[in-house]
């Protein structure tokens, strides 16, 4: 799967739920999860189908029932590739917090020369 797949499955709110839930509570059937939703078991079925088809969750069938677990490998590749903008905010806020102290301490030097 590619990411632009990976990240259509997760900008839906309903779908980031029930990987929430998967991660959570580990592997079950669909009408478990679907029981945690306000919405039709249809409608939960295609949520799960388009993280299916992402590879966010595996499917098994045990008898009538499918079960989906996590596959946590998709978000891995994710997690990769925005760790160097990670690297890059976490330095711009470092920066900002530095600037933000000198500015308080040049605040502070102010009142107590006036």
């Amino acid at each position: 799967m590619t990411a632009d797949h990976v990240f259509t499955a997760l900008a839906s709110p309903a779908r980031r739920e029930l990987l929430r839930l998967l991660l959570e509570e580990g592997g079950q059937p669909a009408g478990r999860l679907a029981e945690r939703f306000d919405m039709s078991r249809p409608s939960v079925s295609e949520h799960l189908r388009v993280l299916r088809d992402a590879g966010l969750v595996a499917e098994t069938r045990k008898g009538r029932e499918r079960h989906y677990r996590l596959e946590p490998a998709p978000l891995m590749e994710i997690r990769d590739w925005l760790t160097p903008y990670e690297r890059f905010w976490r330095e711009k806020l470092v920066n900002l917090t530095t600037l933000l102290d000198e500015m308080e301490d040049e605040d502070d030097a102010r009142r107590q020369d006036g």
